[in-house]
């Protein structure tokens, strides 16, 4: 675990830095109100995708997981059973969301798709091919083609003289998109040619999709309200207090997604294994397992914070001009994200014990948290009301199932199996 973990936090490192890099170069080559209606446009596209995926991803780990003490017996099945209902509902939302969102509509199937088939590979115990596509390729092939066309831009060569999708900003605003976009129908065919070779032959099996979805379908409405958590602040934002507001917010809260990338990359490699842990009832095993991902994530996580907290007024000055102001917002996403990866990833142990109710009625608390602050605050504050309703929905998320580990199975974040986690030699042997 210790090998994958740390496979997914440098995958992780390098997408979070390719997304900043973007970020940067969009703020630099553009308007702050053109790459505010990118910004949102991505984020709405991000979050449809994410309620399509149905959390088949997460189901589907849990199963090929358990199958694995029985060879793997009539785990082709999950995986149609898990990629067919949310191909159909991402290729509906497409067609219906293309007059707006143009290209980002195309891609919805495919980044709905490419997750579902990435998770099977983690079931199958490794984390290679979500490290190298979804990690690397993807962020690195995102950011290559969108700067790209920033230069090309830039350099007068593409005429902004007809109206785009998003309604106003022409051709370069199609193509940002498309470049943003394209990358997707790439990791498809790899993952699946990854998934093909790793697969067992093994006779399709009779009620493999009632089982499958009769487990995930509490959760996949915990993912799909996970997946409006995740950006709703985006939309809220440009709705409320328009485009610019949105560049702002999501200059200052882009090193976020270090510590979202950080904990997906840790969860990724632990979940098959509290999976078997939890349905073996062997609480030991699944409370060094949580103890000693959580301190991982307060080692390579906590500086970042703190060196973003006390830099901030400088780093923020990367973005451009005027987004010296956002340096509260940063404090706020620094803050947060110690208190919240403290707790480790508290929501992947409590699913992995059976818990998907418990989780939907907590991600159901936080957004209605989040969008009451978002509400009240944002109006009057811009930015940094948004920042502090993302902060309230996010302790939420997290202090809720912490309270319930430690109510149902006494597990706890931190204790003895925390001073594995400092020890390199029990990394390398773990």
């Amino acid at each position: 675990m210790a090998i994958g973990g740390i496979a997914g936090i440098t995958g992780a490192g390098v997408g979070a830095v390719a997304q900043f890099l973007l970020v940067v170069v969009v703020t630099r080559a553009f308007s702050a109100d053109q790459a505010g209606v990118l910004f949102t446009a991505i984020a709405l596209a991000l979050m449809v995708a994410g309620i399509a995926k149905l959390d088949a991803g997460n189901g589907l780990i849990y199963f090929i997981a358990r199958a694995k003490t029985y060879d793997y017996r009539g785990i082709s099945g999950y995986i149609r059973a898990a990629v067919a209902p949310g191909t159909a509902l991402s290729l509906a939302a497409s067609a219906l969301l293309y007059p707006s969102l143009g290209p980002l509509a195309l891609a919805l199937p495919f980044i709905v798709v490419a997750d579902v088939l990435l998770a099977a590979t983690r079931g199958f115990g490794t984390m290679r091919p979500t490290v190298l596509l979804d990690g690397v390729l993807l962020p690195v092939a995102q950011l290559v083609l969108v700067a790209s066309v920033s230069l090309t831009a830039l350099a007068g060569l593409l005429p902004d003289d007809r109206a785009g999708h998003n309604g106003h900003d022409g051709q370069v605003a199609d193509l940002l998109a498309a470049a943003w976009a394209a990358p997707y129908l790439l990791l498809v065919v790899l993952a699946a040619v990854s998934l093909r070779g790793r697969m067992p032959r093994t006779p399709y099996l009779p009620g493999t999709g009632r089982d499958l979805w009769r487990h995930t379908a509490p959760r996949s409405a915990a993912g799909a309200i996970q997946a409006v958590f995740q950006r709703l602040d985006i939309v809220i934002v440009a709705l409320l207090a328009g485009p610019v507001q949105v560049t702002v917010y999501t200059a200052a809260t882009r090193f976020k997604v270090v510590g979202q990338l950080a904990n997906q990359g840790l969860s990724q490699a632990a979940q098959p294994r509290l999976v078997r842990a939890m349905a073996e009832g062997d609480l030991t095993r699944a409370g060094e397992l949580y103890q000693v991902t959580t301190m991982w994530l307060v080692l390579l996580t906590w500086p970042v914070w703190l060196g973003y907290a006390l830099l901030a007024p400088w780093l923020l000055r990367v973005f451009g001009t005027g987004y010296g102001d956002a340096v509260p917002v940063a404090l706020v996403l620094a803050g947060t994200m110690m208190v919240a990866t403290a707790c480790g990833m508290v929501d992947v142990v409590l699913t992995s014990a059976g818990h998907t109710s418990s989780s939907l009625a907590n991600l159901v608390a936080a957004v209605g948290f989040t969008v009451m602050l978002d509400l009240a605050l944002i109006p009057a504050h811009g930015a940094l009301g948004a920042a502090l309703g993302w902060s309230g929905g996010t302790l939420l998320k997290n202090l809720l199932p912490l309270w319930q580990l430690h109510q149902r199975y006494g597990l706890r974040p931190f204790g003895r199996h925390s001073l594995t986690a400092l020890r390199f030699r029990s990394w390398a042997t773990a």
